[in-house]
């Protein structure tokens, strides 16, 4: 009796599949049991598709090439539906993958088997409650191995694995370090166990290292077959007592990067359902190693590049103390183009320590941009501003030289964003005698002040377009003077808009910060800043913006040391409005409110602003020079008393008009005739000053508030 006839006897159909053609063979059973006439028949893939239900072709799918990648035998349980979608019955398939190059044929039977009881759950790949634990399991060991972000975290994941119905007892995971095997992790072992196999050779008989050699898994179900395949190191696996276990290897972009080992406590038959599950855990670990790797990999790149671009602050520096931090926040190598410097200055003092007072400059900037040209631009930029200033420059010839440098080696190159490569950039040159500090700006955000009283002040400044536009651009100077025990603060724009905040949104987060600090311990009022921004209650404090921006971080903080005891000084505020920025004159008005923040009268406060704001105006009106604004808040005996002094270099001298009801000026003296508590006009020897005092009232308990 022939073979076929044997087979169909036993209702068991031949069948043959071309994949390089696409061709599906059928002997007469085969195309019986799948509801075609009983002839022997040859049909395209897509006209089998149409018999089998479209669940179970997915699933064969799956099992087809986990066979194809193991060399193993493809079985699956296929439902069979008729033309009109009705299932007509089911069948088993078992098959053998030839494979020839990069085709294959697929050479198995179909075979008849009878429906399941009904209310009964299958152990099947196609149907019951074990395929749809596996699916469910799958997608959380996805979503958690996609979450982990280091080794650690992923070695972690795949520990705490459930699989549905087998989960392992032990596992470990292997790398390769040249031609060696490395042990990267374990689980389910005692501290030391790894040592026999952290540095085998790959031409070990050991089956991790034979995956790794051939890119194809190995499945031991029992203890005899382990030591039928591998004799030499089986006395290694004994002693942990363990019954099945499974190698599968660990494979990225067609290379084979380690190996993963599943060992059971139980015995495993390792059905095809079983290999498929491992084998997709083995493909998402893989990944997720490599992602790790590449993560750590450049974490260690950013550190490195942030320890050399960033300067080594020393033990102290004479009369001053100074912190500093830097925070990447962009994605990527996490290295944007944010830097800050602390620059010895000819004739001033060292950084590690010395004698004597001297002077220094505090440099602050950002290069446009969040990639790794933007962080080689800083390098260069910070370079070049160093030997500036060590030339001996003022601080507005350093940033024009350093505005022509980065003209010139950008080029007119654009960002990963679009738009010319540019820098802002705050300079400032700190005598730490006298306590001046000469400021230069270019593009970036002022600085701010906390005085010895808790107030706090964003200092304005004059500045120029950001460094790397125009390599003609003059950068004007703003003078300001620190007191002992006032921190002057400068940082990146990243301090201020981060979690959705703006500029002046951000500054009022920065500002109360500032005033509940204490402003003695200078390394924990840089990190409480930090802190205030990506710390856990920055996420519950976001800013007016729909989206939380992230940016790099920079901020340096500087305070002169008090010989002694802190005197009580006047709270006291300066600044220059040029004929050329009369748009200044709302910053002078914003100063007056920062400096006048616990002010006692409000009116008084309004009438404050008003007749600075006057001032101001009549200077820039009826003058040709620039105003010069002084206000000073002093404590007298029983209250405080402010004085605002505008001066100018016009001998003109003002006079008291009488404008008509529809005059647009001509008010300025008879409102602070009204308002102040006293006011005059002092002439200089160039030019001349108006004045006005307002006393604050008293508080309850007749001292300042």
């Amino acid at each position: 009796m022939r073979t076929e006839d044997v087979l169909a006897a036993i209702a068991t159909g031949l069948w043959r599949w071309d994949n390089a053609s696409g061709i599906v063979t059928l002997d007469a059973e085969a195309a019986r049991l799948l509801g075609l006439p009983a002839e022997p028949a040859r049909l395209t893939e897509a006209a089998v598709r149409s018999r089998f239900h479209p669940v179970d072709w997915n699933e064969i799918d799956g099992v087809v090439n986990l066979a194809v990648a193991e060399g193993t035998l493809a079985e699956a349980r296929l439902r069979i539906m008729d033309g009109h979608g009705r299932v007509i019955r089911t069948v088993r398939s078992r098959s053998k993958p030839l494979v020839e190059g990069n085709d294959y044929q697929l050479v198995g039977t179909l075979q008849e088997v009878a429906e399941q009881l009904p209310g009964t759950a299958a152990r099947t790949p196609i149907t019951g409650d074990w395929r749809r634990s596996r699916e469910a399991f799958l997608l959380d060991a996805g979503r958690a191995l996609a979450e982990a972000r280091s080794t650690a975290e992923v070695l972690r994941v795949a520990a705490s694995l459930s699989m549905p119905g087998f989960s392992p007892d032990g596992l470990a995971v292997f790398g390769v370090a040249g031609e060696r095997l490395t042990v990267i992790g374990h689980h389910g072992h005692s501290e030391g166990d790894e040592g026999p196999f952290s540095s085998m050779s790959l031409d070990t008989d050991y089956p991790a290292a034979e995956v790794v050699r051939t890119g194809r898994a190995i499945y031991l179900p029992t203890p005899e077959e382990y030591l039928r395949r591998f004799p030499m190191t089986w006395p290694l696996a004994q002693r942990f007592g363990r019954r099945s276990w499974a190698f599968v290897p660990l494979v990225v972009a067609g290379r084979t990067m380690g190996a993963w080992m599943a060992a059971f406590k139980h015995p495993v038959a390792f059905t095809p359902d079983e290999r498929s599950v491992l084998t997709t855990v083995a493909r998402m670990l893989a990944q997720a190693l490599a992602r790790a790797g590449v993560a750590e990999s450049e974490r260690e790149l950013s550190l490195g590049l942030q320890r050399t671009m960033m300067p080594v602050l020393g033990p102290g520096i004479p009369g001053i103390q100074v912190a500093a931090r830097y925070v990447p926040t962009g994605g990527g190598l996490q290295v944007g183009g944010d830097w800050y410097d602390v620059i010895r200055l000819p004739g001033g003092t060292t950084l590690t320590g010395g004698r004597g007072a001297g002077r220094i400059a505090l440099v602050i900037g950002d290069v446009q941009g969040h990639d790794v040209r933007a962080a080689g631009l800083m390098g260069q930029l910070r370079i070049a501003l160093r030997a500036y200033a060590s030339e001996g420059h003022r601080p507005d010839a350093v940033l024009s030289r350093a505005s022509r440098f980065l003209y010139g080696i950008t080029d007119g190159e654009e960002h990963e964003n679009g738009g010319p490569r540019f820098a802002t950039c705050l300079y400032l040159e700190v005598d730490l005698e006298t306590g001046t500090v000469d400021i230069a700006r270019a593009g970036h955000p002022d600085p701010a002040v906390r005085m010895n009283d808790g107030t706090v002040l964003l200092r304005p400044t004059a500045g120029g377009l950001p460094l790397g536009i125009d390599p003609d651009t003059d950068y004007p100077t703003t003078r300001l003077t620190l007191d002992p025990g006032e921190t002057l603060m400068i940082c990146t724009d990243g301090l201020l808009e981060t979690g959705g905040h703006d500029l002046d949104t951000g500054w009022e987060r920065v500002r109360k910060l500032l005033e509940s600090h204490d402003g003695n311990d200078l390394e924990g009022l840089a990190d409480a800043l930090v802190e205030a921004v990506h710390g856990p209650g920055s996420h519950h404090t976001t800013g007016p913006l729909a989206d939380r921006r992230e940016d790099d971080i920079a901020v340096l903080l500087l305070s002169r040391r008090p010989a002694g005891t802190v005197r009580e000084a006047p709270r006291r505020t300066l600044m220059t409005i040029a004929q050329a920025e009369p748009e200044r004159i709302a910053e002078a008005r914003e100063q007056m409110r920062q400096l006048l923040h616990d002010w006692s009268d409000g009116d008084q406060l309004d009438a404050a602003v008003l007749m600075v704001s006057e001032m101001v105006t009549n200077v820039l009106v009826h003058t040709d020079g620039d105003a010069l604004l002084v206000a000073e808040v002093a404590c007298g005996e029983k209250s405080r008393r402010l004085r605002v002094e505008v001066s100018d270099g016009s001998d003109e001298l003002p006079h008291k008009r009488h404008p008509g009801e529809m005059a647009s000026s001509g008010r300025g003296l008879v409102l602070m005739e009204m308002l102040a508590d006293a006011w005059g006009v002092d002439p200089r020897g160039e030019g001349k000053a108006i004045w006005f005092e307002l006393n604050e009232t008293p508080t309850e308990d007749g001292c300042c508030a």
